[in-house]
C-alpha cells in the first residue's frame, strides 16, 4: 500500500451549517420527521420541478413507496436494466411482482429502449429506468414505446441535480426517487426522496409512508386532541426521514450546483488526460443533458494493458479507492437461483459489469488528486 493519504472514491462535503443544524434539531427536542424534513422536502420539490416530493429513509424504500403506490403486486411484471444496484430489481420482488430485466446501451450505461419494447407483456405494470452514475435515461424515447397504461418510475439514485433536454430527473415521468447515501453528489448519511406529479398519489404515497394513518404523526401533534390515535387505512410501512438527516439534507441541497460544477471542472481534466490512453473510454456526457457526476465511471477496452481487475488491485496498492462501474443483476447468485437468469441474457450489462472502473470524484478532490490517478493509470502501459 502507498505511504501516501489515502484517495478515498468519495468523501462527502460536510460544513458547519450541517453539523450548526443537527444541534438545532437536538435543542428542540423534535428528532423524527417534522419542520426539518417539510423544509427540505418543499425545497428539493422546487429545484426538481416538481409539486410534490416526500422525503424517505432511502432510495429503496422509496422505491417500494413508488411500487406499492401504484399497486404493483403478485402477477405483475417491472421491467428493470440490469446493469444497476440489486435494489432496483429488489423492490419488485418486494411488492410480489416479477423484475423483467433489459439490457442496458454500451455507451450511455442506460436502458435499451428497444430490449424494452421486445419485453412488454399484458403483465407490464411499470418500468423503472435508472439515470446511472447521473446521466438521465432517454425519456423521450421510452415514453414512445410504451402504451398509457404502463407506469414509470425514475430510478434517480444518483442524479440530484440531472437533466433532460432542460428537464430535471425526477419531473420526467410519473415518480421519481433519489439517493442521499454519501456516495451521492448530496447527502444526509442515508435518506431518499420520492418525487410526483400526481395530487392522488402523493396522498396515498405520504398515507403509505406512515404505517397507513390517515394523518401525520406531526399533524397530530398538532392537532386539537394529540393524545387520540389515528385511524389506518391501509397496511403502511415506517419510512419517514428523520429531523436530524433533513437538517443536513436542506444545507447540502442548497450546494447542489455548486457541487456538480466542481465536479464537472474534475471531470474535464480526467477527460483530458484519459484522451492519451485509449483503451479507456470516458463516461458520455452529451450536450442536451446536465449530467450530476455522481461517479466517474470509464470502460476499460479490450486492448488494455491489464485487465479491470489488475487495475482495481493497482490502484488500491497506490492508496486510490477505485471500484467496479456496478454489477449486472443477472450475474448475482439470487436472481439466477430464482428466475433462471444467465449473464448471456443481458449480454452487454454483463461486459459491462466485468469492464467498468469508477475512479475517485467527489468534492474534496483537486487537479492534483486527478493528476495522481492518471499517474497511475499511465503506469500500466
Amino acid at each position: 500500500m502507498s505511504t501516501q493519504s489515502y484517495l478515498p472514491i468519495a468523501r462527502p462535503k460536510i460544513g458547519d451549517e450541517e453539523i450548526e443544524a443537527v444541534g438545532q434539531v437536538l435543542r428542540s427536542g423534535w428528532l423524527t420527521q417534522g419542520a426539518w424534513v417539510k423544509r427540505f422536502e418543499t425545497e428539493f420539490a422546487a429545484r426538481h420541478e416538481v409539486p410534490f416530493a416526500l422525503a424517505t429513509t432511502s432510495c429503496t424504500t422509496a422505491l417500494h413507496l413508488a411500487l406499492a403506490s401504484l399497486d404493483v403486486g403478485p402477477g405483475d411484471e417491472v421491467i428493470v436494466p440490469a446493469f444497476t444496484w440489486i435494489a432496483t430489481a429488489n423492490v419488485v420482488v418486494h411488492c410480489g411482482a416479477r423484475p423483467v430485466l433489459v439490457d442496458v446501451e454500451p455507451d450511455t450505461y442506460n436502458i435499451d429502449v428497444r430490449d424494452v419494447a421486445r419485453k412488454l407483456s399484458g403483465k407490464t405494470k411499470a418500468v423503472m429506468p435508472v439515470h446511472l452514475f447521473g446521466l438521465c435515461a432517454d425519456m423521450d424515447a421510452l415514453a414512445a414505446v410504451l402504451p398509457s397504461s404502463v407506469r414509470v418510475v425514475e430510478d434517480a439514485a444518483c442524479a440530484a441535480g440531472a437533466a433532460w433536454h432542460g428537464r430535471p430527473a425526477g419531473a420526467l415521468a410519473d415518480m421519481g426517487c433519489f439517493s442521499f447515501h454519501p456516495r451521492k453528489s448530496v447527502t444526509c448519511g442515508e435518506g431518499g426522496m420520492l418525487t410526483i406529479r400526481d395530487p392522488a398519489l402523493a396522498r396515498r404515497a405520504e398515507m403509505l409512508r406512515n404505517h397507513g394513518a390517515v394523518i401525520a404523526e406531526e399533524a397530530r401533534a398538532r392537532a386539537p386532541k394529540p393524545y387520540e390515535l389515528p385511524d389506518f387505512a391501509e397496511a403502511g410501512f415506517n419510512y419517514r426521514m428523520t429531523d436530524l438527516q433533513a437538517a443536513v439534507g436542506v444545507h447540502q441541497l442548497r450546494q447542489l450546483d455548486a457541487f456538480i460544477e466542481a465536479r464537472e471542472t474534475l471531470a474535464a481534466l480526467y477527460d483530458t488526460a484519459l484522451a492519451e490512453l485509449q483503451w479507456l473510454s470516458p463516461p458520455l456526457r452529451p450536450a442536451h443533458a446536465r449530467h450530476s457526476l455522481q461517479a466517474y465511471v470509464v470502460r476499460v477496452g479490450a486492448e488494455a494493458p491489464v485487465s479491470r481487475d489488475d487495475m482495481l488491485a493497482r490502484l488500491h496498492e497506490a492508496g486510490i479507492g477505485a471500484r467496479p462501474g456496478t454489477h449486472s443483476i443477472a450475474d448475482l447468485s439470487v436472481y439466477q437461483k430464482r428466475f433462471g437468469l444467465r449473464p448471456d441474457h443481458v449480454p452487454v450489462s454483463s461486459a459491462l459489469a466485468r469492464e467498468t472502473l469508477a475512479l475517485p470524484l467527489h468534492n474534496h478532490m483537486g487537479p492534483a488528486d486527478v493528476e495522481r490517478v492518471i499517474g497511475v493509470l499511465r503506469g500500466m502501459e
